[in-house]
């Protein structure tokens, strides 16, 4: 089916000024375009679709010369797409706009002729969780420490970084570390000086009995 100017005025909003220059300019073009006097043009369902495509961009801020910049490059670079504006998905911030194409991460800048990527932000971030989560738990480790074997828990310090290392066995064995080879040798010193302590008490109390 096809639809004489004041009908494609009636449903797109648009004025004959517009449809005339729009046609002119290449933006939009109809389908039947009048050989002469007393012929009209005819613009089928699809030149419809495109108008009302056209006229939001300009209702969203883009400008004609910037719609036509990025209709010349899409047909010269993609000569397949006849109609981009009815083929093609159109997004816009009121200064650039973009075409999606067919992988979802990659969206064409029609007016740069530069592809960007977008960022799946729910995925980034329950993967960021997932990571954090992971470090969060607490890790175990056997040590030996003047033949006894021990216990150690190193604890990640998601604030300040580093690990906050213990003893299960020594409770008052506690030190840190930036890496869980420092935080481990820093726990050995402080098992040592625990064993010694305990050591001497030991024979303070041998000798005092």
């Amino acid at each position: 089916m096809e639809f004489g100017r004041k009908i494609v005025m009636e449903l797109t909003g648009l004025s004959r000024m517009q449809l005339e220059h729009w046609a002119k300019s290449g933006i939009v073009r109809p389908s039947k375009a009048g050989g002469g006097k007393g012929t009209r043009n005819e613009y089928s369902f699809k030149d419809l679709v495109q108008l009302k495509v056209a006229k939001r961009l300009r209702d969203e801020g883009i400008s004609l010369q910037k719609i036509r910049k990025s209709l010349a490059y899409l047909r010269k670079n993609f000569p397949e797409i006849e109609a981009p504006l009815v083929q093609l998905h159109f997004l816009t911030n009121g200064t650039d706009l973009f075409v999606l194409t067919d992988d979802p991460k990659v969206i064409l800048n029609t007016l740069k002729g530069q592809y960007v990527f977008s960022l799946a932000l729910g995925h980034l971030i329950e993967g960021l969780r997932g990571e954090l989560r992971k470090l969060s738990i607490p890790k175990e480790e056997k040590i030996k420490v003047r033949g006894r074997s021990f216990t150690v828990i190193l604890t990640p310090d998601l604030e300040e970084g580093g690990y906050t290392v213990t003893c299960k066995e020594v409770p008052a064995a506690i030190s840190q570390g930036e890496t869980e080879q420092e935080a481990i040798d820093n726990i050995i010193d402080a098992l040592e000086l625990c064993l010694t302590t305990e050591e001497e008490l030991g024979k303070r109390r041998a000798q005092a009995g």
